[in-house]
């Protein structure tokens, strides 16, 4: 049985096929989502470092940023909920080549 040959980059069985991503907060606290007419999209298409929403910790406000660019698909968080740092609140599909 032959094996597909591994890239320089890329291990033996490990490839990335999952378009699907996750934006996960940088922190815990109280999750505000912008509403949709705040977040930079061009056609529902968001790019890496837009913010999609902040988190209320105490007294201040911390954005959460994608790292991703890719098509925003919906908010997994509503506002007023509490999340804890590394939660899913959004998440996008992006192109895999």
């Amino acid at each position: 049985m032959a094996s597909a040959p591994a890239s320089d980059d890329v291990p033996f069985g490990e490839h990335l096929d999952v378009a699907e991503r996750l934006v996960v907060t940088p922190v815990g606290g109280v999750f505000r989502p912008l509403p949709a007419c705040l977040v930079a999209m061009d056609e529902g298409q968001i790019h890496g470092g837009e913010v999609v929403g902040e988190i209320e910790n105490g007294a201040s406000r911390l954005p959460v940023r994608t790292p991703f660019t890719g098509h925003f698909m919906g908010m997994l968080a509503t506002a007023g909920w509490r999340v804890r740092p590394g939660e899913p609140v959004a998440w996008l599909r992006t192109d895999v080549a």
